[in-house]
């Protein structure tokens, strides 16, 4: 695991697949995404260098990238694991995850990785989250619904420091731009435009590197080209 401050107490993770952001208050430790199964180790040695206790891991959405490590990590220190209500039952292992309506270009791409992903241990949820909530961490941090990437996919946005997670639904791969792999791209557009319209300065994505000065600019500059 490769970890980066971008901003003071704000850890970028890159994982042996996929990303996820670690967020120190003090002795406080808030997880936002997981990782694929197997990821704990590399994650609780973190937390052991720095310090840290994990008090929450928060879930953008449900896919195996992002929920993978949730269950190891609830068991390996005890937080509990938040996640949309619509998402809930695919964290817990309730019942899949819908399919993506994949485009043309992306249908390779999905191929080679899909089968490659290991399937993520069921993970209790013990706070399901809406729109709208406002979760103890980062001066209040705002829950948005977003859905289209997946039925429950959130965004947090801390509006005092103006740091935006946008889980999947923006990627920042070479460019800024829509996510992919989504069960409904015309709401992932929709929701696309709603986290546009934050005052963000810092932006963390599920995929791609994050942007730490003046993000709001680049994410209404993509709008534009948003097509579905």
């Amino acid at each position: 695991m490769d970890v980066t401050e971008i901003v003071p107490n704000l850890y970028f993770l890159r994982l042996e697949f996929g990303q996820a952001y670690l967020l120190r208050e003090g002795r406080s430790a808030t997880l936002i995404d997981t990782g694929i199964a197997g990821s704990s180790p590399a994650i609780t040695g973190l937390l052991a260098e720095l310090n840290a206790e994990l008090d929450r891991i928060v879930i953008t959405h449900g896919h195996e990238d992002h929920t993978g490590s949730a269950a190891e990590l609830r068991t390996a220190t005890g937080a509990p694991v938040l996640a949309h209500s619509a998402d809930a039952p695919v964290v817990r292992g309730e019942r899949k995850q819908a399919d993506p309506v994949l485009l043309d270009w992306e249908r390779p791409l999905f191929e080679s990785i899909a089968p490659t992903l290991p399937s993520p241990p069921p993970c209790p949820v013990d706070q399901e989250l809406a729109d709208g909530d406002v979760l103890d961490f980062g001066g209040g941090a705002q829950v948005l619904s977003i859905p289209g990437h997946t039925g429950g996919s959130i965004a947090v946005y801390l509006s005092r420091s103006r740091i935006l997670f946008t889980g999947d639904t923006i990627a920042n791969v070479g460019r800024l731009m829509l996510g992919t792999f989504n069960v409904d791209r015309a709401r992932t557009i929709e929701s696309f435009h709603r986290l546009a319209e934050l005052d963000t300065e810092v932006a963390c994505f599920g995929h791609g590197e994050p942007i730490t000065g003046n993000a709001g600019a680049g994410l209404r500059a993509t709008t534009k080209q948003l097509t579905a």
